[in-house]
């Protein structure tokens, strides 16, 4: 290399005259009377073997302090020596350049670890990590958002959200994904629990990633259901409006026939009207499921709660089940706008309103009814729904919301199923639980 051959090309010049001043002493000391030549001599053989010992430990300074930069991650240090010749200056730029290789390398390792930092902590999936003393910590702000409830960071404490949770975060989800049911926001939701062993800082450590599958598994069992109305539907149609038409026909002909003389022919023609009412009737039932079938088509935009919230009173007092029952309004200070379909929304609650009244006023001598609207820890808007009338039995609370299931003597189990087609549309959750005092309470989660 270059800067080797200047190096040693200096190192020789350097011997050289530490060599030749030596001989000078040496011949000075053997000749008398050259007094002031021996001091001159000796100080040219004292300055030639600093200048040789300097030239020396430049090159080790330079390597040292090298490899100090590189020891302590110090690369702002500079190596260059333009002007001091003898190869200094190429092994200057020769360190230099290393030591900005290295800063570079550094700095895009530091923008990567924050860009993976910052893709961790937006992450929409929900992640843990627990190290091998089992320290569990809430790695982005997923979890953050959706682990409100507990305190401490053994997994033991992490047993608030149920004893399958917990045990999925000791190791049983790893390689092995489970399905772990998990309260959230006060409503049962079902989680997709996974987990992998990862090394870090020389231990192992598992992540465990929570991601809520809740909203997908009911898109899923409500397209299940409204494929299956929508075929049955069809196929009873087919079926019945050929009986339908051929019964009035048959009732029209029995009334021309009927002369009211013959009791036998009074008693047919009462079957066959009997026959077509009924005929009307599983028309209009089969009918009114239809719109089961058909997913609501959500148009959103941004209500403003406190308005709104007047207005459902106003429409819930204006109908005839108000009449009586007591109406609570809870309604949270400054609360922004809900982003949702008004319409939509209106009609499920005031659906919700009016049964809620009717169960309260069946059930006591002062019926109440109260609507509450407000934020949870996580953010998301809560509305509920609650009564003081008999409430639902706990082995019920599974089947109101479906298709064709009602408690009432004249309901037709449409209204709480297209509750739930709408909350879910809006990619909510909608639960019952016991109002506090008695009675049913209804829990929307938007």
């Amino acid at each position: 290399m270059r800067w080797r051959h200047r190096f040693l090309l200096g190192l020789a010049l350097r011997l050289a005259l530490l060599v030749a001043a030596v001989f000078a002493l040496v011949l000075a000391m053997g000749t008398p009377g050259l007094g002031a030549a021996r001091i001159v001599a000796g100080l040219i053989v004292v300055a030639a073997a600093a200048w040789l010992w300097r030239y020396i430990q430049r090159t080790n300074m330079e390597l040292a302090c090298f490899i100090d930069a590189v020891k302590f991650a110090d690369f702002s240090q500079g190596f260059g020596h333009r002007f001091d010749g003898s190869g200094f200056a190429e092994l200057g730029d020769i360190l230099g350049e290393a030591i900005k290789r290295m800063r570079d390398d550094k700095h895009k390792l530091i923008d990567t670890n924050r860009f993976y930092e910052a893709v961790l902590d937006d992450a929409p999936t929900a992640l843990l990590t627990v190290d091998g003393e089992g320290r569990v910590e809430l790695a982005n702000k997923a979890a953050r958002r959706l682990l409100i409830r507990h305190h401490g960071v053994r997994v033991e404490d992490f047993r608030e959200y149920g004893d399958a949770f917990a045990d999925a975060l000791e190791g049983g989800a790893v390689k092995r994904p489970r399905l772990v049911p998990l309260m959230s926001d006060g409503v049962p939701q079902t989680m997709l629990v996974s987990a992998a062993v990862v090394h870090r800082l020389g231990g192992l450590v598992r992540v465990v990633a929570v991601q809520p599958i809740q909203g997908e598994l009911n898109a899923i069992e409500i397209a299940a259901q409204s494929d299956l109305i929508r075929v049955l539907t069809h196929e009873i149609m087919n079926s019945m409006t050929p009986v339908t038409s051929l019964a009035h026909s048959a009732a029209d002909l029995m009334r021309e026939v009927d002369k009211g003389g013959d009791p036998a022919v009074s008693d047919a023609r009462s079957a066959v009207e009997t026959l077509a009412r009924r005929a009307d009737g599983v028309m209009h039932f089969v009918e009114s499921y239809r719109q089961i079938s058909r997913a609501p088509e959500v148009r959103r935009r941004p209500i403003e709660v406190a308005a709104w919230a007047a207005e459902l009173e106003a429409l819930f007092r204006a109908g005839a089940q108000a009449e009586g029952v007591a109406f609570e309004l809870g309604l949270e200070a400054n609360m922004p706008p809900l982003d949702a379909d008004p319409d939509l929304l209106s009609q499920v609650l005031i659906n919700l309103l009016r049964n809620a009244a009717e169960a309260a006023r069946s059930h006591t001598a002062e019926p109440r009814v109260a609507l509450s609207i407000h934020r949870t820890r996580s953010g998301r808007t809560q509305i509920e729904v609650a009564d003081n009338g008999p409430g639902v039995p706990a082995g019920l609370r599974q089947d109101i919301f479906l298709p064709f299931f009602t408690t009432k003597a004249k309901g037709t189990g449409v209204g709480l199923s297209l509750a739930r087609q709408v909350v879910l549309a809006h990619r909510g959750s909608i639960s019952i639980d016991d109002a506090q005092g008695g009675g049913a309470l209804f829990r929307i989660l938007l």
